[in-house]
């Protein structure tokens, strides 16, 4: 059966040519049959049956007409033409089988006669009057048949969606009116049929067009009527018979284009525009606006149109602008350059130059991102294996979707549209790809991609590619720290005990590596001192964590295995001697701190000889047994209880618990199991360090841990993961004066047993009994060890200990704990004065003579001082101690004086000319004679020129050199100060300031040494000026300027920081600090500055708020806030995005107690969980939730027992306390 496809040869009703050439071509840009039959179905018109041959001659002729380029392409299914066909191509049109010679010849003849009009009767007649088959005639009555059953089933079909309307929008009248609307014209479409089937059927549809029958036009339309009822029903006209249209131009019909033209006022776009609300500078349209490079822009003067005017006014055009007619631009629609343009001309020399200026200015600001953007991609094409450069080009896409430029969008897009992030991060991570593929053992590569992967992918994904890239490279200690810290940020993964293990996992293989054993990596340099920072990282974790008695054992054990190694192990790996130190361990012997330690090497002969014989009996008089611990308060609210005794219990319980063999106790007598430590939580964690600097490092770190000073510090690599506490704010030295302030390093980190609330701060110093003999008993074993310096630093650091002790008691006023602390530490200063090594140890006489001054002891410590610089004899200031303690006793003097005049006759100036004689030391009679006044000062001079003269010496005296510039600086900046003025000391701190900037780096051997020489003068000199301001009136420029100097610097100096913080609280202008933050927070990594930066900002709205509020509440708007509050959010925003900030704990803990205080609990409770998001393993946040959000106490201790995190009264056993 053959295949029949219903043409429309050319419909009965509208406008156009339906039936027309250009609108088959038009309906055979469909993709599919049955699209093409729907859409000619939708025509009213004759129809005219194809066979199937015939429909595949048509298809092939259309192909022909629409694309020609293809007519000799073979068809689906037939086999290309060869090579030998190939001369024959270009006639193939003569063998195209839907070719008819008769059909081209009457086209032609056709053609001919369309000129004539005469000729046009004859032609139709001729056309019409031709032989028609029986085939055709049959075909067009069975396309009317089957046109007919098509109709009746649309008629059904919209009789179904016609009761579905009804149905739905209940309108009676309009759905009559659309049913006669449609029987009009069905009956249309039958009448045009009947009227026009015989002459259509004349014509031969198979190469017979419209276009070429151009009598039939006329005869082909009718017209209908019958009127529309609806129209007389209704009072407007169906909107189905409405054309509708939109207005492309401001064009007029029946005016003259020439001369006239009309402003339409009240057009779509401007009403848009004037409704649009104008943009802010803090929008994001505004913020995009900034980084946008300025168009130069001329005004065009324009006539204005008063707004007031009801009508629309036309204005004549100017003639000249309006094309002219010609043979190319008959209608006068192309402007000047396209009419040049058709008749193969250029534009004017003016204009193209014009163009040119214009395109100039258009490129001006992409140019310079053109020669970056060739100069990086030079420079990675050159040089490949560059991995600065890959990591320079990945940066400078940042710079490149920065500004509106070819390579981001053009001028009118950026106005709409923003910048795409994901698009930058793609270009970013494509960029990297390619650098690892020419870089495959890059891990800085590696490492950016994976930070970059973090935006696409899923958290497992991420870390199942951190598990890849750490066992391709497990000899990088950097790798593995990043990598650690990634994995305990991950609060959906993160679980104490799982990070705990990847940290014994990392320390296992670094061992191995560094013994040589895993012999497919090498060990890099640097590998002993990174694994000491990840042990330390790893206690500090744990310490955060909760899990005081871990970080303690693990200190404990290294300790052990460091210093009391027994010699018979020491040849051994690390491994070998991690098993032979497991059953010390477990033996129940006493560890170091504890009494009665001996350490492992004494166990280890002692074991060959037959074990340990008990001959000391336990005290009877140390009651050692635990007091049940009672609520004293009751009344008091359950959390508030919660936190009363957790924070006690962690006071108390830090250190491991072991069973008493004394009193015949056993493992199973420990109530609270997490308090025992056992060998398999701290076995894979114990390293072998050989370095003796690295020893001393190990032991500062963990008298650090314990809270005791050292003058060692952290390393920054982790130092902002253990910043947990805001004493970084105030260091508690209130009682002292400025020049003789005790700064305590390392403020900021809670020592162990502390978890103390935002508000109540971290200033508490020293440990309950227990912990206090721990320290005792550890100083103690540990200083028979050394011998020289680090024996008396470590006596030095035990002494500043008790002296930090007086001082927290001298603050809190309490003269109990003051004389009992005194009497202690004066015990402690003779005991360690006593030993044979430090009988001239100066620096403890300083300390001792410094504590009995601060206990109020003033003639006591004068006497100190005489006698330790009696001691010295006539070395003077050319000793680095004596300089010390002596300008030690100057400052204190200076202090008790007040002030400047009359300092001639006072003891300073006594004590500071007596340092530079080579006599011994007379104490203080009397009058100092003007004579030594000057040689002093002549000695000082000549001393000062020396040390800063240049001269190559080793780094162990280029360290002691240092040091001593810094005493003879002091020195003679005071002694200057008090025999001629502030002026004069000023000038010397300056003078040594631009000398030390301007020495090369290659003649001080260690840039450490320079850079806490340089920085312990800028202190110095902070600390002189603030004590004369507080003496005499003074203006606060030079302190600023030199501490604004400073820090540029020194970013991460603390002391300096509040110095500058204290200063700025006086004054009334914001703006310069706000400045000076801003710009050192954009050019560093530190935190120091984001954190003091806040400090000012909160300390400001303090102050505005005390004046605003009465002291009944009331709010007197004197004062405007000025937007503090935004800004101070803004701040912990910014500082929470950095690098540094995103994961330390007292960032997130000072912006969750900052939107407390704002009395908004939803975006307090939503930042906390987003500090959870960054810091998980942090037990002082929770605490810090429980205490705001009370409601929530029993899900944040649920959660905090989910991560593991260390709950030592859980809520079953509060209630039980809160029943008794």
């Amino acid at each position: 059966m053959t295949q029949q496809v219903l043409f429309p040869l050319c419909p009965l009703g509208g406008g156009s040519h339906f039936g027309s050439r250009a609108h088959l071509d038009s309906i055979s840009q469909h993709a599919s049959e049955e699209r093409r039959h729907r859409h000619l179905g939708s025509f009213r018109g004759a129809f005219c049956v194809l066979g199937e041959g015939a429909l595949r001659k048509w298809q092939l002729f259309e192909a022909m007409a629409l694309f020609p380029a293809f007519a000799g392409a073979a068809q689906p299914g037939e086999a290309p033409a060869g090579q030998s066909e190939g001369s024959k191509r270009e006639f193939n049109w003569l063998t195209n089988p839907s070719f008819s010679s008769e059909d081209a010849l009457r086209l032609h003849q056709h053609a001919l006669e369309v000129t004539d009009p005469d000729a046009e009767k004859s032609s139709v007649q001729k056309t019409t009057s031709s032989v028609e088959p029986l085939a055709e005639s049959e075909a067009c009555e069975s396309s009317e048949k089957s046109a007919k059953k098509r109709k009746k089933k649309k008629k059904r079909e919209h009789k179904k969606v016609k009761k579905r309307k009804r149905s739905r929008d209940q309108r009676s009248s309009d759905s009559e009116s659309d049913m006669e609307d449609v029987k009009d014209k069905n009956n249309e479409k039958r009448g045009a049929e009947l009227n026009l089937g015989d002459k259509t059927a004349s014509v031969n549809c198979n190469s017979i067009w419209l276009d070429d029958i151009q009598g039939l036009v006329t005869e082909l339309f009718r017209t209908d009527k019958k009127p529309d009822p609806a129209n007389w029903q209704y009072k407007s006209l169906y909107r189905g018979n409405i054309a509708r249209y939109k207005r492309r131009s401001n064009l007029c019909l029946g005016i003259d284009l020439k001369k006239q033209h009309i402003i339409w006022e009240s057009s779509a776009t401007e009403k848009k525009s004037s409704s649009k609300r104008t943009e802010r500078y803090f929008t994001k349209g505004g913020l995009k606006l900034l980084n946008v490079d300025g168009i130069p822009i001329t005004s065009k003067s324009q006539i204005s149109t008063p707004g007031s005017a009801t009508w629309i006014p036309v204005l004549q055009r100017d003639t000249d602008n309006i094309p002219t007619t010609s043979y190319v631009n008959p209608l006068g629609v192309y402007d000047p350059l396209t009419t040049l343009w058709l008749q193969g001309k250029g534009p004017p020399e003016d204009d193209s130059r014009k163009q040119q200026e214009t395109q100039e200015k258009s490129e001006s600001g992409t140019s310079h991102l053109m020669k970056k953007l060739e100069e990086h991609n030079r420079m990675v094409r050159e040089n490949p294996g560059d991995v600065k450069a890959w990591m320079d080009f990945v940066s400078f896409q940042d710079e490149l979707m920065r500004g509106p430029s070819c390579f981001t969008m053009t001028e009118g897009e950026w106005e709409t549209r923003k910048k795409s992030l994901k698009l930058v991060l793609e270009k970013k991570l494509a960029i990297l790809e390619r650098a690892i593929e020419n870089n495959p053992n890059s891990v800085d590569l590696k490492l950016a991609r994976l930070k970059l992967c973090m935006e696409f992918w899923e958290p497992s994904a991420v870390i199942k590619e951190w598990q890849k890239l750490v066992f391709l490279h497990p000899n990088d200690p950097v790798l593995w720290q990043k990598y650690l810290l990634f994995c305990q940020s991950q609060f959906s993964t993160f679980v104490v005990s799982k990070v705990h293990s990847l940290y014994g996992k990392c320390l296992s293989t670094l061992s191995a590596i560094q013994d040589g054993s895993m012999v497919s990596h090498p060990a890099l340099p640097g590998t002993e001192e990174a694994m000491l920072v990840i042990f330390l990282q790893q206690c500090h974790f744990l310490r955060q964590a909760g899990h005081s008695e871990k970080a303690i054992a693990l200190f404990q054990a290294l300790i052990d295995f460091t210093f009391f190694k027994p010699d018979s192990v020491k040849e051994l790996l690390t491994r070998g001697q991690v098993e032979f130190f497991e059953p010390f361990w477990d033996s129940g012997e006493a560890r170091i701190g504890e009494k009665g330690a001996k350490g492992w090497r004494a166990w280890m002969h002692q074991q060959e000889k037959g074990g340990w014989i008990v001959l000391n009996p336990p005290d009877e008089d140390e009651e050692d047994a635990e007091e049940e611990e009672k609520i004293q308060n009751k009344s008091l609210p359950k959390w508030q209880n919660w936190l009363h005794i957790e924070r006690s219990r962690e006071a108390k319980h830090w250190l491991p618990w072991r069973p008493d063999k004394t009193k015949k106790e056993t493992v199973d007598d420990c109530e609270d199991p997490e308090r025992q430590v056992l060998f398999d939580d701290l076995g894979p964690s114990l390293i072998k360090i050989s370095s003796p600097d690295l020893h001393f490092q190990l032991l500062c770190s963990f008298l650090q841990f314990l809270g005791i000073p050292c003058s060692n510090n952290l390393l920054p690599s982790f130092l902002y993961l253990a910043l947990d506490e805001n004493s970084i704010f105030d260091n508690g030295q209130n009682s002292q004066g400025p020049l003789t302030s005790f700064d305590l390093p390392l403020l900021g980190i809670s020592c162990i047993g502390q978890m103390n609330s935002v508000a109540q701060g971290g200033n508490h110093v020293g440990h309950p009994k227990e912990g206090e003999e721990f320290i005792q008993n550890f100083f103690n074993m540990i200083l028979p060890l050394f011998s020289g310096k680090k024996r008396s630093d470590l006596s030095v650091f035990w002494l500043q200990y008790e002296i930090s002790k007086v001082i927290w008691c001298l603050k809190i006023r309490n003269k109990k704990k003051l004389k009992l602390q005194g009497k202690k530490s004066k015990k402690l200063a003779k005991n360690l004065l006593k030993a044979p090594d430090n009988r001239n140890n100066f620096s403890l006489w300083q300390l001792y003579a410094h504590l009995e001054w601060l206990l109020g002891n003033t003639e006591e410590a004068r006497k100190v001082f005489d006698m330790a610089l009696s001691m010295a004899g006539g070395a003077g200031v050319r000793t680095l101690q004596v300089c010390k303690l002596g300008l030690l006793y100057a400052e204190l003097e200076t202090e008790l004086l007040g002030a400047p005049e009359g300092s001639l006759e006072c003891r300073a100036v006594h004590i500071l000319t007596s340092l530079v004689e080579k006599s011994p030391y007379v104490p203080y009679t009397g009058k100092v004679l003007s004579v030594n006044i000057l040689k002093a000062r002549k000695t000082y001079q000549h001393l000062l020129q020396e040390y800063l003269s240049e001269g190559s010496v080793s780094e162990q005296e280029q360290t002691s050199r240092s040091s001593h510039l810094v005493g003879v600086v002091g020195s003679y900046s005071l002694f200057q100060y008090l025999t001629l003025g502030i002026d004069a000391a000023v000038s010397i701190y300056r003078e040594v300031h631009e000398k030390l900037k301007g020495m090369k780096p290659s003649e001080w051997l260690s840039s450490q040494n320079f850079t806490q020489a340089l920085e312990a003068v800028t202190l110095m000199h902070a600390s002189l000026l603030r004590y004369h301001m507080k003496t005499t009136v003074y203006p606060l420029h030079p302190l600023r300027e030199a501490l604004l100097e400073a820090l540029k610097m020194y970013r991460s100096n603390q002391p300096l920081w509040r110095a500058y913080v204290q200063i700025q609280s006086k004054s009334h202008n914001a703006s310069k600090a706000r400045r000076f933050f801003d710009s050192i927070t954009r050019t560093t990594k530190s935190l120091e500055p984001w954190l003091f930066a806040i400090q000012v900002e909160q300390r400001r709205k303090k102050l505005v708020d005390s004046v605003q509020r009465g002291p009944n509440g009331d709010v007197y708007a004197t004062i405007p806030e000025t937007g503090l509050t935004n800004r101070i959010k803004t701040l912990f925003e910014h500082a929470i995005e950095t690098e540094n900030g995103a994961h330390c704990p007292l960032l997130w803990r000072l912006y969750i107690d900052f939107m407390v205080s704002l009395g908004d609990k939803e975006k307090s409770k939503g930042l906390f969980y987003r500090a959870l998001q960054n810091c998980p393993w942090t037990k002082v946040l929770y605490m810090d939730a429980i205490e705001y959000f009370p409601d929530e106490l029993q899900e944040t201790v649920d959660l905090m027992a989910e991560k593991e995190l260390r709950v030592r009264v859980p809520i079953e056993e509060l209630e039980l306390l809160l029943e008794d």
